[in-house]
């Protein structure tokens, strides 16, 4: 579908220009998607086959199973349908349903626990009754102010005693109210009489902002005056995180293209995470690209400036909006850095509008680690980084590693990384040798017979049946093609052992007799003998398994049986 982009840049780039500017991105986008696809419907394949090793024709595959590749592996109940019609097997449609609706169910009572309507009325209640809160904490982190309202368990009440939990409201306040992706402030509110710890805070109803917390001492009453104290180090750590988020919003378009735009954003005392537009993972060069734009701005230690402005005039000045959120004629427009190259070299690096906390100097972040990338949804990437004291720590850590891993290796940590290569390519040395012994051993003894005495000869048709132990069910197909090429022209069955108790059984037929003998049908009758149902595959090659390793044996006999019965008649 993807080359179909520039007829339809042709037919309605006049009418919509952003196509025509978007163009190699929608491309890619679209052809991104269609191999995804592609990679989920090959990995749902397989993993259809592995459970339905067992089903024959007339059989029902769990609904459950057809759930678990929908709901985890992304493969639809229409292509598990007709993936399974061509060998007669159903879906059982009813377990099907069921999963969805638990799922359904699952999601309407996390949503129904994540707010209480009757309790979010209240706040309209007071925001009524005392008007908006003024926030004092863009210049500040300590105050006094006068307890309006206090709020336990959803309702009004005049006082809390020591240790309950509950809500307060003032007229104005320090604590920034969680929006914007950056949290709440944390802290204490003290009275003459009484402590409240504030754990939390957000704002509700758009500028009334409530205190969440605990009383640790005292009774605390409505009416009372307080001095309120916003916990520093929290604070401190959040401003170094926003401001860094904007930093980075900006490297990222610089390094990967105009059309990043935030998409989502946490900003915590303890790190940040940043949510944007993007089609694909980034490269290690593009992250360490990002990292460095946003650590020169750093290093320029040059100021945070906020200014008040008509939203028209932030946006013809440059300033950066988030698409779909709601600003009022009036916005704080957040300025930081000089733009060291690019068509920018000398003009502001970066300028968004942002009612959150920052740094005074770009300094003040210190330093920014991204310390992850990756996916949170189609088109969306999500980066998560470290700055100040946090990235100092993170960096500190994993020096700690290297130098451990070194001395474990007794070797340089500048070493480190030739000898990782060294000792992983003996690996894969050491593990093919492993497999070829493997290989011989199954296919020279250990088993049921061994060497020649492993082949009978059925009519005029030759069978190796071997049964082995510790082979993987992905490598007995090695083993039957090995044992092809041993006997040129005849069957080949092998029943491998699991310590689970269980096990699993191939059969290949060279392809000169494929014509008059059936691998499938071959397998089936040595999968009846384990216990198990069904067994698919092709005339040359089949597989499937059962719960009674113990009647292995037994199941080659079975085969051979068939074998004879057919050699007679």
């Amino acid at each position: 579908m993807y080359r179909l982009v520039p007829a339809l840049i042709r037919q309605m780039g006049q009418a919509y220009p952003d196509l025509v500017r978007a163009q190699p991105l929608i491309t890619e986008t679209l052809e991104l998607e269609e191999t995804r696809f592609r990679k989920t419907l090959e990995r749902g394949i397989q993993l259809l086959d592995e459970a339905s090793t067992d089903l024959g024709e007339g059989d029902t595959l769990s609904g459950e199973v057809a759930f678990k590749l929908y709901d985890t592996y992304g493969f639809p109940l229409d292509l598990t349908q007709d993936a399974l019609k061509a060998r007669g097997i159903d879906v059982d449609l009813g377990e099907f349903d069921a999963a969805m609706e638990k799922q359904r169910e699952d999601a309407r009572k996390a949503w129904a626990g994540s707010g209480d309507t009757a309790t979010e009325q209240v706040w309209f209640e007071l925001r009524e009754q005392y008007g908006a809160t003024e926030f004092l904490g863009y210049d500040t982190e300590t105050a006094e102010g006068e307890i309006l309202g206090i709020v336990k368990d959803g309702k009004p009440v005049k006082a809390l005693k020591p240790g309950e939990d509950g809500a307060l409201i003032l007229n104005q306040t320090p604590f920034y109210g969680e929006s914007g992706g950056q949290v709440g402030d944390a802290g204490t509110i003290t009275l003459e009489d009484g402590i409240f710890r504030v754990t939390d805070t957000q704002k509700k109803v758009g500028d009334l902002y409530v205190h969440f917390g605990t009383v640790e001492k005292g009774e605390i009453k409505a009416g009372e005056a307080a001095e309120l104290a916003v916990a520093h180090a929290a604070r401190t750590a959040t401003r170094a995180n926003h401001s860094a988020t904007h930093l980075l919003h900006e490297a990222l378009r610089e390094v990967l293209g105009t059309h990043v735009a935030q998409k989502g954003s946490l900003v915590a005392p303890g790190r940040l995470r940043f949510d944007f537009s993007h089609p694909k993972p980034m490269t290690d060069e593009e992250i360490a690209r990002v990292e460095d734009l946003s650590n020169a701005i750093v290093l320029q230690n040059a100021p945070v400036e906020t200014h008040l402005m008509d939203m028209d005039a932030a946006i013809e000045a440059g300033a950066m909006a988030l698409f779909g959120e709601k600003y009022g004629d009036e916005v704080r427009v957040v300025s930081m850095g000089t733009a060291e190259e690019g068509d920018k070299a000398g003009k502001t690096y970066s300028m968004e509008l942002c009612g959150g906390t920052h740094v005074r100097r770009t300094g003040d972040i210190g330093l920014v680690k991204i310390v992850s990338e990756g996916a949170v949804a189609a088109g969306v990437r999500r980066i998560e980084a470290l700055t100040g004291e946090g990235a100092r720590k993170y960096l500190s850590g994993h020096d700690a590693q290297l130098r451990e891993a070194a001395d474990l290796l007794k070797i340089k940590s500048d070493d480190l990384v030739p000898r990782i290569r060294q000792l992983l390519e003996e690996r894969k040395k050491l593990e093919r040798a492993a497999a070829d012994a493997r290989k011989q051993l199954a296919l020279g003894g250990g088993g049921k017979g061994s060497g020649e005495d492993a082949v009978r000869t059925l009519g005029d048709v030759k069978l190796l049946a071997r049964t082995v132990e510790g082979v993987a069910p992905k490598d007995l197909r090695g083993l039957v093609d090995d044992g092809k090429r041993q006997i040129k022209s005849g069957i080949v069955a092998i029943v491998s052992k699991g310590e689970d108790g269980k096990a699993s059984i191939v059969v290949g037929v060279t392809d000169d007799l494929t014509a008059s003998n059936d691998a499938v049908a071959l397998v089936r009758a040595g999968v009846e003998v384990l216990g198990g149902k069904g067994g698919g595959g092709r005339p040359d090659f089949a597989q499937g398994g059962g719960p009674d390793a113990a009647q292995a044996d037994a199941a080659l006999d079975a085969i051979a049986q068939a074998l004879g019965e057919r050699a007679s008649a």
